[in-house]
């Protein structure tokens, strides 16, 4: 606890979003920063003193691609404070602890860097089976008796364990009313991506590693990111007995392997071959991260390679998003809608114009320009904007699709040497 100081404090506010929404305390990112000196000051005495107390956080629930809703829970503006300056000194720890494999939250570390990892691995290594698993509302069903005793193997200083304990039992307020949390971790927190990867490190990925090194005769590979991963094995038996055995590991953590998302499919450079064989379909597909991965080859030199596609449903849920916005806002001068569209595509493309996802990202911005167009001429009745006249507008305002990433063979071995 000696490490959060009051100027960690002050850093910790100046990283917060301006425009986050607030939590149960009403109190905004602006207002606190009146006076910030002395509240920071105050603030960083009843933290060390132990006279912090931590609010509930305000749960809202926000719709899924599934059509089902995700809980996720505000903070008040101090508890993501004194959060934020937690995490930073907890991560000085646990990153000496937290395994290569482990990608989700963490510093110096994105969702390319697990994307790139498993396409090595599967193409580098002897891959026949894949396990794409996820866990049943992990973050609704963290054991907080667990948690601790996980947390209490490294950290000593009673204070930092009584302050977690505070947020964990600090419940959620919903219309106004009150409830107690026995078990989980509020999604949107600033604190709970750590506590997760803390809590999956010891339940899951130190058990991998040793189950690897004792049990499986073959290659096994792992990628986590979050409560989402992936594992390639070289045997089908292997990967049976791994998935029986961590159905009851997970069990024992108060965790569940979610059935209808959790497959075992016969996946790499053998896989189309094996199935044509057995006069079965074509290979299965797994998403990972946003991205289709399919098994394919090269056209030059008949290699086998996994191409990586946008996932279709999430790509129609964002056109159709975007089309809603563009309706709305098309009476807006060109220039402001222009540059929100360009925005749009941009961030896009920075995350999915990855090798061979070519086809994905222009039909992104091929249906953004046409829905451009169809809002442009739906601002008057006697439109005469034809699609020659509009692509003055769309060089100005929208981005030229390109592909943005290297290769993750490349990538990897850079940041990754070993």
């Amino acid at each position: 606890m000696h490490y959060i100081t009051v100027e960690m404090l002050r850093d910790a506010y100046n990283t917060l979003k301006r425009d986050a929404a607030s939590g149960v305390d009403d109190v905004t990112w602006q207002e606190y920063g009146e006076g910030l000196e002395s509240r920071i000051t105050d603030l960083h005495d009843r933290v060390q003193s132990g006279r912090f107390r931590a609010k509930p956080s305000k749960r809202v629930w926000i719709p899924k691609p599934d059509g089902r809703q995700r809980p996720i829970g505000i903070a008040a503006l101090e508890d993501k404070i004194v959060q934020q300056a937690v995490v930073w000194v907890l991560n000085h720890i646990y990153e000496k602890d937290f395994l290569g494999f482990s990608y989700g939250f963490r510093p110096e570390r994105s969702q390319h860097d697990a994307l790139d990892a498993i396409w090595v691995g599967i193409t580098q290594r002897k891959v026949n089976w894949v396990l794409d698993a996820d866990i049943k509302s992990f973050f609704d069903t963290i054991n907080h008796a667990w948690l601790m005793k996980f947390l209490e193997r490294r950290i000593a200083d009673p204070r930092m364990l009584r302050l977690i304990r505070k947020w964990l039992r600090a419940g959620v307020s919903e219309d106004g009313e009150w409830s107690k949390t026995e078990v989980g971790t509020p999604q949107g927190s600033v604190i709970s991506p750590l506590l997760s990867n803390i809590y999956l490190h010891y339940a899951l990925d130190k058990w991998v590693t040793e189950w690897r090194k004792d049990k499986a005769n073959g290659e096994v590979i792992i990628v986590r990111y979050a409560d989402d991963f992936v594992m390639g094995f070289q045997h089908r038996s292997k990967a049976e007995r791994f998935l029986e055995e961590m159905k009851k590991r997970f069990a024992a953590f108060g965790l569940e392997i979610h059935g209808e998302k959790t497959r075992l499919i016969e996946f790499g450079r053998f896989a189309e071959a094996n199935r044509a064989t057995r006069g079965e379909g074509k290979v299965e597909t797994f998403d990972f991260l946003g991205f289709t991965h399919t098994c394919s080859r090269t056209w030059k030199h008949n290699r086998f390679i996994i191409r990586r596609n946008t996932i279709a449903k999430r790509l129609r849920a964002k056109l159709k998003e975007v089309r809603k916005e563009i309706i709305r806002c098309r009476h807006e001068p060109v220039p402001a809608l222009g540059k929100w569209l360009r925005s749009v595509v941009q961030g896009h493309l920075n995350y999915f114009a990855v090798p061979g996802n070519t086809k994905a990202i222009n039909t992104f911005r091929r249906e953004i320009c046409k829905a451009w167009l169809f809002a442009l001429r739906r601002r008057s009745q006697k439109s005469s904007l034809t699609w020659e006249r509009i692509q003055c507008l769309i060089r100005t305002w929208i981005p030229a699709t390109k592909v943005n990433h290297p290769y993750p063979s490349q990538r990897l071995c850079v940041n990754y040497p070993r």
